[in-house]
């Protein structure tokens, strides 16, 4: 496997300087001008409604220029009361307008100062929220599945896994571009900016809680440190991995993915297929694309198939996954299934089924 030079040795050493963060998927957020415009609006009908309330009640009140108080008075009061400007001109004299300048006028005084600094209290808030929906979002993840690489392959790969029932919230994509992770953010996962290659990044993962890693980063070499550093984190996970090079699919099973796909490999084939049998070539697409037409699955043997053999079934099996063996659907060694079997089946996905598919099974021969 080729290492890489030191060209790019700096480069990742740069890209480790980044500040890596938890990005969780956002709700619907204003626009800035609206929302600057809706302030402005909630300051001035503030502002109205104490001029008023100080117009309705101006006999309380004295000026001290003319002893009277007009509307124009009132809203001069209301705006340099509200701003607690206060230059004292005008001020109340009666207990009706002292109480209501106590009862009315000062928590609107308030409400204004509110909304004049409710940039910076919407921060702080904001701020708050995040913080919490972040605590809760880690306290509550478990046995969720971590995708590193939030490309071609790992949004096709993470796709595949959400269309047989997988919720979105059960997915974190870890990803050094931000751009990436806002893409990923806006589709409903959760994502981590940051080297994979690094642990305490995988850590803010949670990767150390998770059930399953897909490991599709852009470098083979990128690939077999990011394994080597979930396997030292997580003993348990089923880690995947895909890799360019067939060369390179050895080292990455040596550093602890259960399974290694090799992408250029895979698609060379399909490509060769199609040329010798369209035909073929089709149904080999149809069945990599989860969701629609044939889907292979995967299932573990009921009680009543226990004995049987692979051809007395319903389902059109292709193999028998007993241990760590996976056995061809002829396979002597297969025998009778028992209960541990775990079936790979191919079976036909009702049109109508949008969220996990409505698997059909397709008859035997």
């Amino acid at each position: 496997m080729k290492l890489p030079g030191h060209d790019a040795i700096a480069r990742q050493a740069g890209e480790r300087l980044v500040t890596h963060r938890v990005e969780l998927p956002r709700q619907r957020v204003e626009r800035p001008l609206f929302q600057v415009t809706k302030r402005v609006l909630m300051a001035l009908l503030v502002l109205v409604g104490t001029a008023f309330i100080v117009y309705f009640d101006r006999e309380g009140y004295t000026d001290n220029s003319d002893k009277s108080v007009d509307l124009l008075d009132a809203f001069y009061y209301a705006t340099v009361t509200l701003s607690t400007t206060g230059y004292g001109d005008i001020t109340p004299v009666s207990d009706g307008a002292r109480l209501t300048n106590i009862f009315l006028i000062t928590p609107l005084r308030v409400l204004f100062l509110i909304i004049l600094v409710g940039t910076t209290l919407e921060v702080l808030t904001e701020r708050t929220r995040e913080e919490w929906r972040l605590n809760r979002w880690r306290t509550a993840l478990r046995d969720h599945t971590v995708v590193i690489g939030f490309g071609t392959k790992g949004r096709s790969a993470i796709q595949t896994v959400c269309a047989t029932g997988l919720k979105k919230e059960q997915v974190v994509v870890v990803d050094p571009s931000s751009k990436v992770i806002e893409a990923a953010t806006a589709d409903g996962y959760a994502g981590v900016i940051g080297d994979a290659t690094r642990s305490d990044v995988l850590l803010r993962a949670e990767v150390q809680r998770a059930r399953q890693i897909i490991i599709a980063t852009q470098r083979d070499d990128t690939a077999v440190l990011v394994t080597l550093t979930a396997r030292q984190l997580n003993r348990k996970a089923k880690i995947v991995a895909a890799v360019r090079e067939e060369e390179n699919a050895p080292l990455l099973k040596q550093s602890g993915a259960d399974a290694v796909i090799t992408s250029a490999s895979a698609a060379g084939r399909l490509l060769g297929l199609s040329v010798l049998s369209p035909s073929a070539g089709m149904v080999m697409e149809d069945l990599i694309q989860q969701g629609s037409g044939l889907d292979i699955t995967e299932r573990p043997v009921i009680k009543a198939e226990v004995g049987k053999g692979v051809r007395e079934i319903e389902d059109l099996v292709v193999s028998v996954v007993r241990g760590h063996r996976v056995l061809g659907y002829d396979d002597p060694a297969i025998g009778k299934l028992q209960l541990m079997d775990r079936l790979i089946t191919i079976v036909r996905v009702s049109p109508h089924s949008h969220v996990a598919p409505d698997l059909k099974p397709l008859p035997q021969d």
